[in-house]
């Protein structure tokens, strides 16, 4: 299982520079794992961006991957991640999602580089 960032479904969505890196992973949405904030940022993105319709499209395939609602559990391990690591909340709800649920995280964010369980895509 993995997660794809926020900046992944992006690039994918809207045909940047790293679209093509990014299409194997999302390729298929059978391994991909979704918290709540990444559906959450990638719409609102879109819908500023590209419009609603289209925002709209992107979240309803998106949403066939497994999504993780932020619940309690997670918003106490994202908090204690945050604090520790100094990570934004977004970034500690993905990096808790990903340790809770044993995954690696697919992002261009370089917030996120330094993680452990992070494949790293650089921007061009």
């Amino acid at each position: 299982m993995i997660i794809v960032d926020s900046c992944g479904w992006l690039e994918w969505f809207t045909d940047g520079a790293l679209a093509e890196q990014y299409k194997e992973y999302l390729a298929s949405l059978d391994n991909i794992i979704m918290p709540t904030i990444i559906l959450y940022e990638v719409y609102k993105i879109l819908k500023r961006e590209v419009g609603e319709e289209k925002a709209l499209l992107a979240a309803g395939y998106m949403k066939n991957a497994t999504v993780i609602p932020f619940d309690d559990t997670l918003a106490l391990v994202a908090a204690d991640i945050a604090l520790k690591e100094k990570l934004a909340m977004p970034h500690a709800i993905i990096v808790a999602t990903s340790r809770v649920h044993g995954c690696r995280i697919i992002s261009s964010d370089s917030d996120l580089k330094s993680q452990t369980n992070v494949t790293y895509i650089p921007k061009q």
